[in-house]
Protein backbone atom coordinates (compact mmCIF):
# COMPACT_ATOMS: atom_id res chain seq x y z
CA UNK A 1 0.00 0.00 0.00
CA UNK A 2 1.32 3.42 -0.97
CA UNK A 3 0.83 6.26 1.52
CA UNK A 4 0.80 9.82 0.17
CA UNK A 5 0.75 12.83 2.47
CA UNK A 6 -1.01 15.93 1.13
CA UNK A 7 -0.10 19.23 2.72
CA UNK A 8 0.02 22.94 1.94
CA UNK A 9 -1.33 26.23 3.16
CA UNK A 10 -4.94 27.31 3.58
CA UNK A 11 -6.70 28.06 0.30
CA UNK A 12 -4.25 26.07 -1.81
CA UNK A 13 -6.97 23.63 -2.84
CA UNK A 14 -5.97 20.44 -1.02
CA UNK A 15 -9.60 19.24 -1.06
CA UNK A 16 -9.70 19.32 -4.87
CA UNK A 17 -6.57 17.14 -4.95
CA UNK A 18 -8.11 14.71 -2.46
CA UNK A 19 -11.32 14.47 -4.50
CA UNK A 20 -9.39 13.61 -7.67
CA UNK A 21 -7.25 11.00 -5.88
CA UNK A 22 -10.44 9.46 -4.46
CA UNK A 23 -12.52 9.47 -7.66
CA UNK A 24 -9.84 8.81 -10.30
CA UNK A 25 -7.37 6.64 -8.37
CA UNK A 26 -9.58 4.88 -5.81
CA UNK A 27 -7.64 6.31 -2.87
CA UNK A 28 -8.79 6.00 0.71
CA UNK A 29 -8.63 9.55 2.06
CA UNK A 30 -8.02 10.44 5.71
CA UNK A 31 -8.35 14.12 6.63
CA UNK A 32 -6.61 14.73 9.95
CA UNK A 33 -8.85 17.71 10.87
CA UNK A 34 -12.03 15.72 10.30
CA UNK A 35 -10.61 12.87 12.38
CA UNK A 36 -9.59 15.28 15.18
CA UNK A 37 -13.17 16.60 15.32
CA UNK A 38 -14.59 13.05 15.45
CA UNK A 39 -12.24 12.20 18.34
CA UNK A 40 -13.67 15.16 20.32
CA UNK A 41 -17.17 13.66 20.38
CA UNK A 42 -18.51 12.20 23.65
CA UNK A 43 -17.11 8.73 24.24
CA UNK A 44 -14.21 9.26 21.83
CA UNK A 45 -10.48 9.34 22.60
CA UNK A 46 -9.96 13.10 23.13
CA UNK A 47 -13.28 14.04 24.76
CA UNK A 48 -12.59 13.49 28.49
CA UNK A 49 -9.11 15.01 28.43
CA UNK A 50 -10.38 18.16 26.67
CA UNK A 51 -13.29 18.57 29.11
CA UNK A 52 -10.94 18.00 32.07
CA UNK A 53 -8.49 20.58 30.71
CA UNK A 54 -11.00 23.28 29.70
CA UNK A 55 -14.01 22.71 31.96
CA UNK A 56 -17.76 22.35 31.52
CA UNK A 57 -18.13 25.83 29.99
CA UNK A 58 -17.08 24.51 26.56
CA UNK A 59 -19.95 22.00 26.48
CA UNK A 60 -23.29 22.33 24.72
CA UNK A 61 -26.53 21.24 26.41
CA UNK A 62 -26.26 17.72 24.99
CA UNK A 63 -22.76 17.30 26.49
CA UNK A 64 -20.91 17.65 23.18
CA UNK A 65 -17.94 20.00 22.95
CA UNK A 66 -18.88 23.35 21.43
CA UNK A 67 -15.94 23.73 19.04
CA UNK A 68 -16.66 27.43 18.60
CA UNK A 69 -16.42 28.07 22.36
CA UNK A 70 -13.30 25.93 22.59
CA UNK A 71 -11.81 27.88 19.69
CA UNK A 72 -12.47 31.17 21.48
CA UNK A 73 -10.72 29.84 24.60
CA UNK A 74 -7.53 28.76 22.78
CA UNK A 75 -7.47 31.30 19.92
CA UNK A 76 -5.50 34.06 21.65
CA UNK A 77 -3.82 31.96 24.32
CA UNK A 78 -0.64 30.20 23.21
CA UNK A 79 -0.47 28.06 26.38
CA UNK A 80 -4.06 26.83 26.11
CA UNK A 81 -3.56 26.04 22.42
CA UNK A 82 -0.48 23.99 23.37
CA UNK A 83 -2.57 22.06 25.90
CA UNK A 84 -5.27 21.34 23.31
CA UNK A 85 -2.69 20.23 20.74
CA UNK A 86 -0.94 18.02 23.31
CA UNK A 87 -4.25 16.18 23.75
CA UNK A 88 -5.48 16.03 20.16
CA UNK A 89 -2.32 15.48 18.08
CA UNK A 90 -1.12 12.22 19.74
CA UNK A 91 -4.69 10.81 19.60
CA UNK A 92 -5.03 11.70 15.92
CA UNK A 93 -1.69 10.05 15.16
CA UNK A 94 -2.65 6.91 17.08
CA UNK A 95 -5.97 6.70 15.20
CA UNK A 96 -4.25 7.28 11.83
CA UNK A 97 -1.66 4.54 12.47
CA UNK A 98 -4.46 2.18 13.41
CA UNK A 99 -6.42 3.14 10.27
CA UNK A 100 -3.34 2.61 8.06
CA UNK A 101 -2.92 -0.88 9.54
CA UNK A 102 -6.60 -1.73 8.97
CA UNK A 103 -6.58 -0.49 5.37
CA UNK A 104 -3.39 -2.39 4.58
CA UNK A 105 -4.89 -5.62 5.94
CA UNK A 106 -8.04 -4.93 3.88
CA UNK A 107 -5.91 -4.72 0.71
CA UNK A 108 -6.10 -0.97 0.06
CA UNK A 109 -3.61 0.17 -2.63
CA UNK A 110 -3.53 3.91 -2.02
CA UNK A 111 -3.90 5.67 1.33
CA UNK A 112 -3.94 9.47 1.23
CA UNK A 113 -3.46 11.49 4.39
CA UNK A 114 -4.18 15.24 4.46
CA UNK A 115 -3.30 17.87 7.04
CA UNK A 116 -1.86 21.37 7.03
CA UNK A 117 0.73 20.35 9.65
CA UNK A 118 1.76 16.89 8.37
CA UNK A 119 5.44 17.82 8.26
CA UNK A 120 5.46 19.66 11.60
CA UNK A 121 3.61 16.79 13.30
CA UNK A 122 6.15 14.17 12.21
CA UNK A 123 4.36 12.34 9.40
CA UNK A 124 7.33 12.39 6.97
CA UNK A 125 8.40 8.97 8.26
CA UNK A 126 4.86 7.52 7.93
CA UNK A 127 4.23 8.66 4.33
CA UNK A 128 5.97 7.16 1.31
CA UNK A 129 5.67 10.53 -0.41
CA UNK A 130 4.75 14.02 0.71
CA UNK A 131 3.01 16.29 -1.81
CA UNK A 132 2.88 20.06 -1.46
CA UNK A 133 -0.30 21.58 -2.91
CA UNK A 134 0.54 25.09 -4.04
CA UNK A 135 -1.52 27.98 -5.37
CA UNK A 136 -0.39 31.54 -5.96
CA UNK A 137 -1.23 34.08 -3.27
CA UNK A 138 -3.96 35.89 -5.22
CA UNK A 139 -5.76 32.61 -5.98
CA UNK A 140 -5.63 31.57 -2.31
CA UNK A 141 -7.03 34.91 -1.13
CA UNK A 142 -9.77 34.70 -3.78
CA UNK A 143 -10.75 31.17 -2.65
CA UNK A 144 -10.84 32.09 1.05
CA UNK A 145 -13.06 35.09 0.32
CA UNK A 146 -15.36 33.09 -1.95
CA UNK A 147 -15.69 29.81 -0.04
CA UNK A 148 -15.13 30.83 3.58
CA UNK A 149 -16.43 34.37 3.57
CA UNK A 150 -13.09 35.86 4.64
CA UNK A 151 -12.23 39.49 3.98
CA UNK A 152 -9.08 40.01 1.88
CA UNK A 153 -7.29 41.30 5.01
CA UNK A 154 -8.24 38.27 7.09
CA UNK A 155 -7.29 35.87 4.28
CA UNK A 156 -3.87 37.52 3.87
CA UNK A 157 -3.29 37.50 7.64
CA UNK A 158 -4.12 33.79 8.00
CA UNK A 159 -1.90 32.90 5.02
CA UNK A 160 1.01 34.93 6.49
CA UNK A 161 0.63 33.11 9.83
CA UNK A 162 1.33 29.74 8.18
CA UNK A 163 4.60 28.16 7.05
CA UNK A 164 6.04 29.74 3.89
CA UNK A 165 6.00 27.88 0.54
CA UNK A 166 9.77 27.31 0.80
CA UNK A 167 9.23 25.22 3.93
CA UNK A 168 6.86 22.89 2.11
CA UNK A 169 9.10 22.73 -0.97
CA UNK A 170 12.06 21.74 1.20
CA UNK A 171 10.17 18.89 2.86
CA UNK A 172 7.98 17.52 0.06
CA UNK A 173 8.91 15.20 -2.80
CA UNK A 174 6.37 16.69 -5.21
CA UNK A 175 4.70 20.04 -5.80
CA UNK A 176 1.21 20.21 -7.29
CA UNK A 177 0.41 23.69 -8.62
CA UNK A 178 -3.31 24.22 -8.14
CA UNK A 179 -3.46 27.79 -9.46
CA UNK A 180 -5.15 26.74 -12.72
CA UNK A 181 -8.32 24.88 -13.67
CA UNK A 182 -9.43 21.33 -12.82
CA UNK A 183 -8.06 19.82 -16.06
CA UNK A 184 -4.62 21.27 -15.38
CA UNK A 185 -4.81 19.90 -11.83
CA UNK A 186 -5.76 16.41 -13.07
CA UNK A 187 -2.82 16.51 -15.49
CA UNK A 188 -0.37 17.39 -12.69
CA UNK A 189 -1.73 14.64 -10.43
CA UNK A 190 -1.47 12.12 -13.28
CA UNK A 191 2.21 13.02 -13.77
CA UNK A 192 2.88 12.88 -10.01
CA UNK A 193 1.26 9.44 -9.78
CA UNK A 194 3.47 8.06 -12.57
CA UNK A 195 6.82 9.24 -11.27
Amino acid sequence: MKIIGITGGIGSGKTAVLNILKSDYGAFVMEADVLAHCLMKPGQMSYNDIVNAFGQDILMEDGAIDRQKLGQVVFNDEEKLKILNSITHPNVKKAILSSIEEKEIAGCDLYVLEAALLIQDGYLDICDEMWFVYADLEKRIERLCMYRGFTRERAAKVIRSQAPDEYYEMNCAKKIDNSGDIDELKKQISIAMQI
